[in-house]
């Protein structure tokens, strides 16, 4: 590699699955004053993004809004159900079930956890029998992770949730939607959930910093038997303000308030069912290219089963610990920079595509052509036709 001319120059790629590609009417959003925090149009503004920000995540229930990244709205979505010496079940297909397990712990939580894994969705059998066998309903919630973004899983909540109803048991479903909201079909209500934990920086398009906890009244019956909720992180007063500092226990994120504003408009301009569709053509492509790759036996995707794909990352393992060189040489000789294998025990031999957000055709072809570059230029085994699959699969 010491001797290639590096391509990077111009405007790089960063195509993790997270923090996305931010879009420049965003990003002009942000650049601006501070603005008033006590008067004027920023206050004037929460009820619209409130309510939009609800219908991206198909619910006309509460949202509440933290300073805080993914990891933050796990805690607080916690700390406001569920007590110390309770009992949560943790179904886990990844990386990221495993840490909101360990985060409920930390608030002196029992976790139950069934892995699943880093490569297979859930097993429905395997959750019944966990749940039948609690016959005292000590388990108070089911932490569901929709997307995992190690692994790439896309899991079954409406099973989930039919699960639930089907034993009677009382268990709030708290479904994660970090990775997927904004890209994956997901649809609050419809599918029964009641808590949503998500963040802003995937398929919200908004710079990383803000995380959002959506919940019905069945989770807020919840809350109000609570022995003590932290002030910080109660989300009564930032879902039903009685004075606008309140939505956030403090100053305001002006800035990323701004941005979010765009973001909504922008999906809401393109409408949710076809964001949903975007990602899906987006993702069909990505598998055609890596499908054909996988044929020369070096590279295989982490999820066989496409139902089973999120829509808006993939992961990959290369044989021989060859993920981290051809990260290297994407990024430092292509300027295209992709995710690493996070969560894997096989990390050098790992990486993952981000295809979220604000992504189209011809960004994922560029990334697809990267990718092939790398190979060829590491001498990685790849079956052939790739990038005519991928462009088949965006022209169909």
């Amino acid at each position: 590699m010491t001797n290639q001319i590096s391509l990077a120059q111009g405007r790089a790629y960063l195509a993790i699955p997270g923090p996305s590609v931010m879009p420049d009417a965003v990003l002009q959003a942000m650049h601006r004053p501070s603005p008033n925090i006590y008067d004027g149009e920023l206050i004037e503004m929460m009820p619209a993004l409130l309510e939009d920000l609800r219908r991206v995540a198909r619910t006309r229930h509460n949202v509440a809004i933290y300073i805080a990244n993914g990891h933050g709205t796990w805690e607080a979505a916690l700390s406001n159900v569920i007590a110390p010496g309770e009992v949560i079940l943790a179904p886990a297909s990844g990386r990221f079930t495993h840490g909101w397990a360990e985060m409920a712990e930390g608030i002196g939580a029992q976790a139950e956890v069934i892995d699943f894994g880093p490569s297979a969705p859930w097993d429905i059998n395997r959750i019944a029998d966990a749940l039948r066998a609690d016959t005292a309903h000590r388990i108070k919630a089911v932490l569901a992770v929709h997307v995992d973004t190690s692994s790439s899983i896309r899991n079954d909540i409406p099973a989930l949730r039919a699960l639930l109803d089907d034993l009677n048991h009382p268990a709030l479903l708290m479904a994660d939607c970090i990775a997927s909201l904004g890209c994956d079909r997901f649809e609050m209500d419809a599918w029964g959930v009641d808590v949503t934990v998500s963040a802003c920086q995937k398929g919200l398009m908004t710079p990383a910093g803000m995380g959002f906890v959506f919940f019905n009244d069945k989770a807020q019956a919840k809350r109000v038997t609570m022995p003590r909720v932290s002030k910080y992180w109660d989300w009564q007063p930032r879902a039903n303000p009685e004075i606008f500092y309140q939505h956030f226990d403090g100053t305001a994120p002006t800035h990323h308030l701004y941005g979010l504003r765009a973001a909504l408009d922008m999906i809401h301009a393109e409408g949710i069912e076809h964001v949903w569709a975007r990602h899906e053509r987006l993702a069909q492509a990505v598998w055609a290219a890596c499908e054909a790759w996988a044929q020369g036996e070096a590279l295989h995707l982490n999820v066989t089963d496409r139902a089973h794909r999120s829509r808006a990352v993939t992961a990959l393992r290369l044989t021989e610990a060859r993920g981290t060189p051809l990260r290297e040489y994407t990024e430092f000789n292509l300027g295209l920079t992709l995710g690493i294998g996070l969560g894997m025990e096989d990390w050098d031999g790992c990486f993952r595509l981000g295809h979220m957000g604000h992504v189209n055709g011809q960004m994922i072809m560029a990334m697809l052509g990267g990718v092939e570059t790398a190979m060829a230029a590491l001498n990685i085994p790849r079956g052939t036709g790739a990038l005519e699959a991928a462009a088949a699969a965006l022209a169909k």
